[in-house]
């Protein structure tokens, strides 16, 4: 009952949170839509609300209080912050609806920690393709070792680290996808392809273990008392089966989009022009570095 209770609380504050995020996102667009032809379309704005949808299903709904009875539920709740609502969020593009002064008095207060060398190289590096495939990697295969996953269910704490985890390595590894030319590296754009194939090996090896083997493998979901009908291995296995069969399906359709717009002559250069202004930028900053040495 207590767990209940702070779940509830819990999942109470998250509503009130995402409920005002989405406010705030559809006046600010509301208010640039008709302003500024330029400004965020209606299909990012409608992506932006339903990722945030999606991540309330996964943290404030009542969907959510049921993980701990259902290994379905657990997964359902992962696929959800991990792989549906980062790319939505990040297409959504909410920078964009900041009024020009807001923006500039924001990336102000954002310089002025980052105008060491040593922040500037972390942020960089939070950025690298590399550190979002190992870390959705690292996050989905630590999280579902039994003896870490039976602590994230037991401990509100480390639950809470748990949800967060997936959902900040989840945008850290579709920031590479979704955002491709805002990437300072020189890899080659078909690399993103690759980027998405070998990220769904780890998910598929999981997934494949958890339909295939013949015993429960998290102990906690052993509950005499079982919903909907299904045993503890029944449940693994459906979960199992959720988790291949969604991330396949949406890798798949990102691939394929990725695909199409590689091989649109617009595209490719709308990803030049964008990539030599980031360059330059880059090189910019290089040649202030080297004054201010100097």
């Amino acid at each position: 009952m207590p767990h209940a209770h702070h779940a509830r609380v819990e999942s109470l504050w998250i509503s009130i949170t995402l409920f005002l995020v989405a406010l705030v996102y559809l006046r600010e667009w509301l208010r640039v839509a008709w302003l500024v032809p330029e400004g965020v379309k209606g299909w990012r704005a409608g992506s932006f609300l339903v990722g945030v949808l999606l991540v309330w299903v996964g943290l404030g709904s009542p969907l959510s209080l049921l993980d701990h009875e259902l290994l379905t539920v657990h997964m359902v709740k992962h696929l959800l912050l991990m792989t549906f609502a980062p790319p939505l969020i990040l297409l959504g593009t909410p920078w964009e609806l900041l009024p020009r002064h807001r923006r500039q008095r924001l990336m102000e207060l954002i310089a002025r920690p980052l105008h060491s060398a040593p922040m500037r190289q972390l942020g960089h590096r939070l950025l690298h393709p590399a550190v979002g495939w190992v870390g959705a990697t690292a996050t989905l295969v630590v999280w579902h070792i039994p003896s870490i996953f039976v602590l994230g269910m037991r401990s509100q704490m480390w639950h809470g680290i748990e949800q967060a985890s997936f959902l900040v390595t989840g945008l850290l590894f579709w920031w590479t996808v979704v955002e491709p030319s805002r990437n300072t590296l020189k890899w080659p754009e078909s690399s993103i392809l690759l980027y998405l194939f070998f990220a769904t090996l780890p998910c598929d090896i999981l997934s494949g273990f958890l339909v295939f083997c013949d015993r429960v493998v998290y102990p906690v979901y052993l509950s005499p008392l079982r919903r909907f009908g299904l045993t503890a291995l029944e449940d693994q296995q459906c979960a199992g089966a959720l988790m291949w069969t969604c991330v396949t399906v949406i890798y798949l359709i990102a691939g394929t989009i990725l695909t199409a717009r590689l091989l649109s002559p617009r595209w490719s250069q709308e990803y030049a022009i964008r990539q030599s202004e980031t360059q330059a930028i880059a090189l910019g900053k290089c040649d202030v570095q080297r004054v201010e040495a100097v």
